[in-house]
């Protein structure tokens, strides 16, 4: 929990520089959170092996820095939680893209056989806690249920980055957030019921 809070208020101080013009707080910001970064990505990867026979977590998170630089560019996130936000969505992007990569018409992976291994939809995925435990049946799925996470709320969104992206505790949340556990736990349950219903609307266009 300390060190939560200590990287926490430490990237807190850089992206109150970036947000006062210091634009080589850039780089600083990444830097600080490099580790977390990876993380990040490695878990993202992590719930999807049949892409991962085909991407390196450091592949990924090469190319999802190179889209958070950019970002950082024209954005200035005004928290370390809307910071990592941003970071979830370039990383999500970049998975769909190497998704749609391989496994398109003409992609290698698209030939390829799959293992066998148990797969689920995308609104099956959303009411499991932890690890999914399987993947979206088809790429279709699997780019919907990515992109419909980013048109929950910004508050469920947040949240739902925090726990299933990051897999920090409820706890853990509450701190990075500055809100109570309730808090967390009521947006939790918003976002993976609003997440079902526009699972349920069908592929994103």
């Amino acid at each position: 929990m300390a060190e939560v809070n200590g990287h926490t208020a430490v990237l807190g101080k850089w992206l109150e520089r970036l947000r006062d013009g210091d634009e080589a707080a850039r780089n600083e910001v990444i830097n600080h959170a490099c580790q977390r970064l990876e993380a990040l990505a490695r878990r993202m990867l992590r719930d999807y092996p049949r892409l991962r026979r085909w991407e390196q977590t450091g592949d990924v998170l090469q190319n999802a820095v190179l889209r958070l630089h950019k970002a950082l560019a024209v954005l200035r996130p005004e928290s370390p939680s809307r910071f990592y936000g941003l970071a979830a969505s370039q990383i999500r992007r970049e998975l769909i893209d190497l998704a749609r990569h391989h496994f398109g018409p003409e992609g290698a992976a698209s030939h390829h056989r799959t293992d066998g291994a148990e797969q689920v939809g995308g609104a099956g995925l959303v009411m499991q806690k932890e690890d999914p435990g399987g993947e979206p049946a088809t790429l279709a799925e699997w780019t919907d249920f990515h992109e419909k996470v980013q048109r929950l709320p910004v508050p469920e969104r947040e949240v739902f980055d925090l726990l299933w992206y990051e897999g920090l505790t409820q706890v853990e949340a509450a701190q990075v957030l500055g809100v109570t556990e309730r808090t967390i736990k009521n947006r939790w349950r918003s976002a993976k019921l609003e997440l079902q219903r526009l699972l349920g609307e069908g592929p994103s266009e």
